[in-house]
């Protein structure tokens, strides 16, 4: 994680977390001028607008005050969805079992992008079957990871 997510994570988690819910994970896309800081929020009950815009009007007093971030940016507050991102281990091993979409931010093996089960976690790598091999990936290493939706 870098020293900026590491710092908003810092500032905005107990925002979030004192209003009741769970700071699920925080994403910074800085785009040149205009960035955005996307705020994913669970609570066991979901996630509804108004749950997003009461954290919202929160966390832009907050970010405000302290001004963590330079540059003109755009504040989203999110529900993870069905195909949740995953940002923890704790995350990761919640979710052992299920198809993920998992993306590099350089390759390894010789490739960037992967698709397989969930396996588990070993250490600080993550473990997913893809195609009868299984790969074991460094979580620094990884940008993102999606769930993959089932519909049955």
């Amino acid at each position: 994680m870098s020293s900026k997510l590491e710092q908003l994570q810092a500032l905005l988690a107990p925002v979030v977390e004192a209003l009741g819910y769970q700071c699920w994970g925080i994403e910074f896309i800085s785009q040149g001028r205009h960035s955005l800081l996307r705020v994913y929020i669970d609570h066991p009950n979901g996630i509804l607008v108004d749950d997003c815009e009461k954290v919202s009007r929160q966390l832009s007093g907050i970010l405000d005050v302290e001004d963590p971030i330079s540059s003109d940016y755009t504040l989203e507050v999110s529900s993870p969805g069905m195909d949740r991102p995953l940002f923890t281990l704790e995350q990761y091993k919640a979710h052992v079992g299920e198809q993920v979409k998992i993306k590099l931010r350089s390759p390894f093996e010789g490739r960037r992008n992967f698709q397989g089960l969930l396996r588990g976690i070993e250490e600080q790598d993550v473990v997913v079957l893809v195609d009868d091999h299984e790969y074991l990936l460094p979580i620094d290493m990884i940008d993102k990871t999606n769930i993959i939706p089932r519909f049955e």
